[in-house]
């Protein structure tokens, strides 16, 4: 019984180059999130203006809009290691302005935030193509367990990377920490060295406007991947309230329980990577993406209904479970389902849904806090998300009804071999085809 619910290692085991990312993206991390923390407690120190720090989100969003969707498109035309590993160079050279400024008798404002604004737009044009490397270095019938084992880093990250990240700043300074994340930059750019090179199909095209117009009407064709797109949005606009937790812990007599709310949600999706093994033999994967999503609202309500901060953190905790069930199935379906030379393209509309979301939830719950109060505005948030999700599910039925054995594009998919040798019949077995 134990051995169904620990996580399924399969990938780690089939695929030297998952290994390689794995790694890598654990060490990205860990620096990423010295960074993430340094950046925003700097521009407070220098400026003591919340505007200032806010401003931050202002600068970054753009850039991720306009370079993910560029990102997706070069994805599909270049060699997806080399967009990896120049981007990856890229935020270790950022990582450098931070140190160096920060190391300066009297430290500059305005580097900050261009560095954060150019780290939106590498990222941006990065994750498109780690997203769409994926389908290529794991097998078809893996890709589940390798979005678990992806997931779990993640939440390990995002847990451990903060805590580390604090106590380096608020001991060592700003420079300490941008030292680390130097570091760490460097060494991810050395795994990535490793990893096999992932060529464009023979007669891709290069990245323009018409390409990602013609992957946006794939999107568009496909009932399936619209409701993955349509759902997680509305989950995230509706229910993403962490720009009010400062005052849901005031409301709940609880100051000292913010920075638990902030880990609560990533401490539920730990729980679920870590019992996760029973994912893999699942095959109805749109019941992921929608009882995740309906899930995710339904534990949010619950968190603004309760005054017990035990019972609210409970509710986060449970709503972090129910949005990484929901990834799960996202990025199952898309993996399994999107012809490969078009990967790239969706992996960065892909970026747009689970980046928009969130900014747009913040808004929204924070003009609601200031319109009806702030538990209100969490638990109104959280019955609109599970409306919203139930009503996408009955316009897109074909979402709820998706089986992975059963559908058309991902037979199509696991007819062409997708998996580690690619889609070339020439590829040898395990190993992706040379430049």
């Amino acid at each position: 019984m134990t051995s169904r619910l620990l996580p399924d290692l399969s990938p780690w085991r089939s695929s030297a180059d998952f290994r390689l990312l794995w790694v890598q993206g654990l060490v990205t991390y860990f620096g990423s999130f010295m960074a993430l923390i340094a950046l925003p407690l700097q521009i407070k120190h220098l400026t003591g203006s919340p505007l200032a720090v806010g401003a931050m989100g202002a600068v970054e969003l753009v850039p991720l809009v306009v370079f993910g969707l560029y990102g997706g498109a070069l994805a599909d035309s270049a060699d997806r290691r080399r967009v990896i590993l120049g981007t990856e160079a890229g935020l270790g050279l950022l990582a450098v302005v931070l140190l160096v400024n920060a190391l300066a008798p009297q430290p500059a404002l305005w580097p900050l935030y261009v560095v954060a604004a150019g780290v939106s737009a590498l990222a941006g044009l990065q994750r498109p193509a780690l997203d769409s490397l994926m389908a290529r270095i794991v097998p078809h019938d893996q890709q589940t367990a390798a979005a678990a084992l992806n997931s779990l880093r993640w939440q390990v990250g995002a847990i451990a990377g903060p805590s580390l990240a604090g106590v380096v700043v608020a001991y060592a300074g700003h420079a300490t920490a941008y030292g680390v994340t130097v570091v760490t930059f460097a060494l991810s750019v050395l795994l990535c060295l490793r990893l096999s090179p992932a060529p464009p199909a023979h007669d891709a095209e290069k990245p323009s406007l018409r390409g990602i117009a013609e992957g946006a009407r794939y999107a568009w064709s496909r009932p399936v991947l619209l409701g993955t797109y349509a759902v997680d949005l509305a989950a995230m606009f509706f229910a993403f309230p962490n720009a009010v937790f400062p005052f849901l812990a005031d409301d709940l007599d609880a100051e000292w329980a913010l920075g638990l709310m902030y880990a609560a949600g990533s401490v539920g999706s730990l729980a679920l990577g870590l019992t996760s093994g029973w994912t893999s033999r699942v095959r109805r994967h749109g019941l992921f993406v929608v009882g995740g999503a309906a899930g995710w609202g339904l534990a949010i309500a619950a968190a603004g209904w309760f005054q017990n901060i035990w019972i609210v953190l409970v509710c986060l905790a449970l709503a972090g479970a129910g949005d990484m069930l929901s990834g799960l199935g996202r990025s199952t379906i898309w993996n399994q389902t999107i012809p490969d030379e078009l990967r790239g393209r969706l992996a960065g509309i892909e970026v747009l849904s689970y980046s928009v979301g969130p900014q747009l939830g913040q808004v929204r719950a924070g003009a609601m806090a200031g319109w009806t109060g702030t538990r209100s505005a969490v638990w109104s948030g959280g019955v609109a998300c599970v409306a919203s999700v139930a009503l996408l599910a009955a316009a897109l039925p074909k979402l709820l009804t998706y089986d992975s054995a059963t559908d058309e594009d991902a037979s199509r998919r696991r007819a062409a071999g997708a998996g580690p040798a690619g889609d070339r019949p020439d590829a040898e077995p395990g190993v992706l085809p040379g430049v």
